[in-house]
């Protein structure tokens, strides 16, 4: 099932097909056969982009790999997240309210 899709359908992902049909191409070392515009194309210009530039490798890693989860923290106005160290169960009976 995937995740956040209820019904378990799987949602396609062109551009991510894409990123990965160019990459593969371009790790052969072949020229990419999609016409200027295609979304092929602009995959390849991505992965060449990323190839100097920091960002657009995040960018192209999180579209591929999907983005890393991130921490629950506070910060300077709430205090950090605590972890539950305790949980309690109660039972009591409503014939009896003091035992």
């Amino acid at each position: 099932m995937a995740k956040g899709n209820p019904l378990g359908q799987v949602r396609a992902k062109p551009f991510r097909e894409a990123l990965t049909m160019e990459a593969k191409l371009a790790e052969a070392g072949e020229e990419t056969p999609a016409k200027k515009g295609s979304l092929r194309w602009i995959a390849r210009q991505l992965l060449e982009r990323a190839g100097s530039d920091t960002p657009t490798a995040i960018a192209v890693a999180d579209r591929l790999d999907g983005k890393p989860p991130q921490a629950i923290v506070g910060d300077d106005e709430a205090d950090p997240i605590r972890t539950v160290t305790k949980i309690e169960r109660s039972i009591v009976d409503p014939a009896n309210p003091d035992g």
